[in-house]
């Protein structure tokens, strides 16, 4: 049996948080999972079984800060899972950690890592805690007492910045300039606020469009879904699976759901 919830975040914090998951699970016997860059960074926490790493042959840990994804990972899961997710929004992390997150690309990092008491107080009332809804309150009182007013020029260019990747907008040059940066600066503070250059979120961002493109158009041929989602030709867009997913296209669709985390 397998349940799971999206709660959407407090007004306050919802320009910082896209949303909260939970996901739960019991009994049967073992499965693997493969997740793919979202473009968004997440804090976890497991409350039941941990999640194994296949490639790494390492068990996720208890809780960490999810820094943003480069390319797909198979993830094994047996028994009693219960874990609860934070998905911040792409330039949201920086509201709540005082991190250089553009270190943070492929990395889990724990509380004991970021040297974080708060963090680590967290984890352990949500260890001990069973209802759902008190979980998700513990975790928004923590958020709100650490929010902090980022430098609001440089968030407003970064968030413009988005939108235009958003609309399929992928040249790093135009980009700058909406956001009246030069493109060495503009590659600098997109990082910072981010936690990956803008070509690299851009290349995920369109991956993701096509996800969302091929749910909510599933006979869409794959040359309209290449040249509707920004990529070169159809062997672009294919080669492009490959590398975030593991998967072309058509092997994608049929072991997963052509759902978009992102665009949802």
């Amino acid at each position: 049996m397998e349940e799971f919830r999206i709660i959407e975040p407090s007004p306050v914090l919802a320009s910082c948080v896209k949303h909260y998951w939970l996901l739960k699970t019991v009994g049967g016997g073992a499965e693997v999972a493969r997740t793919v860059p979202t473009g968004m960074m997440s804090l976890i926490f497991h409350r039941g079984n941990r999640l194994l790493s296949v490639h790494e042959n390492m068990l996720h840990p208890r809780a960490f800060l999810c820094g943003q994804e480069r390319t797909f990972a198979d993830l094994r899961y047996d028994g009693q899972i219960n874990m609860i997710s934070v998905v911040f929004r792409p330039a949201g992390v920086r509201a709540f950690f005082d991190l250089p997150v553009n270190e943070l690309a492929g990395l889990r990092l724990t509380a004991g890592d970021l040297g974080d008491k708060e963090l680590a107080a967290l984890e352990n009332s949500l260890t001990g805690t069973e209802e759902d809804g008190m979980c998700i309150l513990l975790i928004e009182q923590f958020l709100m007492r650490r929010l902090i007013r980022l430098a609001g020029h440089n968030l407003k260019r970064i968030e413009t910045a988005i939108r235009l990747i958003n609309s399929g907008e992928a040249n790093v040059s135009a980009l700058a300039g909406a956001a009246c940066l030069s493109r060495r600066q503009f590659n600098r503070v997109f990082s910072e606020y981010v936690g990956t250059h803008p070509k690299e979120f851009s290349r995920t961002i369109r991956f993701q469009r096509a996800l969302h493109r091929l749910y909510t158009n599933p006979k869409i041929s794959w040359a309209a879904l290449a040249a509707d989602c920004g990529y070169f030709d159809q062997s672009h867009m294919i080669r492009e699976f490959r590398t975030l997913a593991g998967y072309t296209p058509g092997e994608y669709l049929a072991v997963c759901p052509p759902h978009s985390d992102y665009f949802s």
